[in-house]
């Protein structure tokens, strides 16, 4: 079965000159006032988008709501009350999507970006009957609880966000009562089930693909050095069931503190540096008591060495990012594992520019998303707004693109979990990507590898699942 396709590739250049973003007007009507022939008359919410002159009418100018407003009326209050029933079909035969990000408070500039690149899904994938309904959480379970709960009053079928796992926490009994499912932009694995769908980037994923690929080269030991931290706990519980169940061996597993203050240490103890040195003395001793030439010969070139015999691995992966990540990768050859022979493995942390700078990392991989689609996004959205995009604006779009694509069937339960959990996935922004039963995501990333010049793909990200999840 074919993806559903979100359709980037027919509209970016239509799209790349198209013109931007008007303020919303104040005194909006409640969203469930507003049917889909409104035009842009006195009171009527105003879209955020301005269509270019080709597809003047194509969207109504209420497609975007704000659903809280600060200077129009406030919206009625729900908070408290009952758990909301379940929606029922729209008078206007409209699709109500919810969208939850703080677009106030000290994320509010990640909010935003959510946010914009939300309504260029809008124009680019939504038809005239999609409505999306946008809701400040402030950054807190608090807010969310708020926002969700005015979502939901306000006919939302379906919710995308909030961002952080604590707010997606709050917000999950809420919409598992109402029968609405959630697509939390949060990385959280816990988070997901009971309706809620994980869309971030989960290391787990990066982790399984990373061990995939090094497989596919043919290595077959492994090591992983990671902060004991949550994330680097996180990398390790996927790395030990990745490797075994991929056909691979994992050899060493170590952690140093999250500072990093005692990585010398623990280098060296993955290094087995101590036994490897200790085994290269005795050999040397061992020749020495020998007069013959080729003992000779030998001890002259075991002197030039630090140690002797290879590490127990052939790939070994780093999953940290800055300067803890360059100081652990240059204790590597210091300690006399050699970069030539174990290859640097990485995770998405990696995916920062001039990382190739220290020439030990030049040669490292890690899964990213694909980047022909990615890079025309964030090069878009500078276009429209002006400004870079934080990384995970790209969430914004595929979210909101997913539920254009889903609300445009013909089925009376567009978002249903069979629906959402569709095996055959979709494709967006940052690649495929599906979701499974459980509420986790599998993605399809692309692999990198670190230059001095930068980071380049090495292999592109896949365009199916080869076969629907179990």
């Amino acid at each position: 079965m074919p993806l559903k396709s979100l359709k980037l590739s027919v509209l970016w250049a239509a799209l790349f000159a198209s013109a931007l973003l008007a303020g919303c007007a104040g005194g909006a009507p409640t969203p469930s006032q507003t049917p889909v022939t409104s035009s842009r008359a006195s009171g009527a919410p105003t879209s955020t988008l301005t269509a270019p002159s080709d597809r003047r009418g194509v969207l109504p100018p209420n497609q975007l709501i704000p659903g809280l407003t600060e200077e129009g009326r406030p919206l009625p209050p729900v908070a408290g009350g009952p758990m909301p029933q379940r929606p029922v079909p729209d008078a206007h035969g409209l699709v109500r999507v919810g969208f939850l990000a703080p677009l106030s408070g000290p994320s509010a500039p990640i909010g935003q970006a959510l946010l914009n690149a939300a309504e260029m899904a809008l124009f680019d994938v939504a038809d005239e009957r999609f409505v999306l309904q946008a809701y400040d959480t402030h950054g807190t379970a608090e807010g969310a609880t708020e926002a969700a709960s005015r979502a939901l009053a306000h006919g939302a079928q379906l919710l995308l966000g909030p961002l952080f796992s604590a707010e997606a926490r709050a917000v999950a009994p809420m919409a598992d009562a109402a029968g609405v499912n959630l697509v939390a932009f949060s990385t959280d694995p816990a988070i997901a089930g009971r309706r809620v769908y994980v869309l971030g980037f989960l290391v787990q994923e990066q982790v399984r693909q990373m061990i995939a690929y090094a497989r596919a080269q043919g290595l077959q030991r492994f090591a992983v050095l990671a902060p004991d931290s949550d994330y680097g706990r996180a990398v390790v519980e996927a790395f030990n069931r990745y490797v075994p169940t991929g056909g691979g061996e994992v050899t060493n597993v170590v952690f140093y503190d999250a500072e990093g203050s005692n990585l010398n240490d623990v280098v060296r103890e993955l290094a087995a540096y101590d036994r490897r040195k200790q085994a290269l003395d005795e050999q040397k001793a061992e020749l020495a008591s020998k007069e013959d030439e080729i003992s000779q010969l030998a001890l002259e070139r075991l002197s030039r060495l630090e140690t002797i015999g290879e590490v127990d691995f052939e790939a070994v992966l780093l999953p940290d990012q800055g300067t803890r990540l360059t100081q652990a990768a240059t204790l590597l050859p210091y300690y006399d594992i050699d970069p030539g022979r174990v290859q640097l493995l990485g995770t998405m942390l990696w995916n920062t520019p001039g990382l190739g700078r220290e020439p030990v990392m030049t040669g490292g991989v890690f899964p990213a998303p694909p980047q022909d689609s990615n890079r025309q996004f964030f090069t878009r959205y500078r276009e429209l707004f002006g400004r870079a995009a934080p990384g995970i604006a790209s969430h914004g779009y595929d979210a909101v693109a997913l539920a254009a694509v889903l609300a445009r069937g013909e089925h009376p339960q567009p978002f249903s979990a069979e629906a959402i959990t569709n095996p055959s996935g979709f494709a967006g922004v940052d690649g495929i990507f599906r979701f499974l039963p459980n509420g986790l995501s599998q993605r399809g990333f692309a692999i990198m590898q670190v230059t001095r010049d930068g980071a380049v793909e090495v292999e592109k990200g896949p365009t199916t699942f080869e076969s629907p999840a179990s």
